[in-house]
């Protein structure tokens, strides 16, 4: 598993595993005694709406024919065990816990079956959303982009992502995902080139829920581990 981490105060990387926590530069180092970040930099965070067969059923939605798409800016990226920030202007927040993919080699219409060549690994992802804010507004940028709105982590791992369990308060399979991660890279580089790093939210299952302020939020998504926030009161100093 591919890791980001802080230690002493340097940013470095390395893998991660159970049996041998971090090995970094020849250096064996516990999990306990560095910061995680995020295992990436993303140039881009391209999420997916409306993916889950089950969650399109929740939703009394029809099955989309092509893939629904939007972005979150980087700078709502949030490291494994940072802090949600609960804007003042929302009165709603919801998690969508979400398997993500990372693209470890620069592509422009990627065709599907040349998609597994582009993929660096998988992790977990949270897609914090102000759900008053979507439903108020006419497209989705404000609400999914407030800064700490895309946790994703605690690492990149190579798993088969065709039948992962997922689970927060949520419970599903990857296997009920309208569009697989081959589409969804093949439609994606359509538009727009992935660059090494970029990550792509494949969607969430059904069972959203409200976070309030003190939670603590989990993704946690077989063969890869749990991402774990908080969720905190803004500070209107800052």
């Amino acid at each position: 598993m591919i890791v980001r981490f802080k230690k002493d105060g340097l940013v470095r990387g390395g893998s991660y595993s159970i049996e041998h926590g971090i090995v970094s530069g020849g250096e064996v180092i516990p999990l306990e005694d560095v910061e995680l970040l995020t295992p990436c930099q993303p140039s881009k965070i391209i999420c997916v709406g409306l993916n889950y067969v089950e969650h399109a059923r929740e939703l009394k939605m029809t099955l989309p024919e092509e893939p629904i798409i939007f972005l979150k800016p980087p700078t709502a990226a949030l490291s494994p065990g940072g802090e949600i920030i609960y804007p003042p202007s929302s009165r709603q927040v919801d998690y969508e816990g979400e398997l993500a993919v990372v693209i470890g080699k620069r592509g422009r219409n990627i065709p599907a079956d040349e998609a597994e060549g582009h993929i660096l690994g998988y992790t977990c992802f949270n897609d914090v959303t102000a759900r008053d804010l979507q439903q108020r507004d006419t497209q989705w940028t404000r609400a999914k982009s407030f800064d700490t709105f895309a946790p994703f982590g605690p690492w990149i791992a190579s798993i088969d992502p065709s039948g992962v369990d997922i689970e927060t308060v949520q419970k599903s399979n990857t296997s009920d995902l309208i569009f697989g991660v081959p589409r969804l890279i093949e439609f994606i580089s359509g538009i727009m080139t992935l660059q090494p790093g970029d990550v792509i939210a494949t969607g969430t299952p059904p069972g959203v829920g409200q976070l309030h302020l003190g939670d603590l939020v989990e993704v946690e998504i077989e063969g890869i581990g749990v991402l774990e926030n908080s969720v905190v009161a803004a500070d209107r100093s800052s």
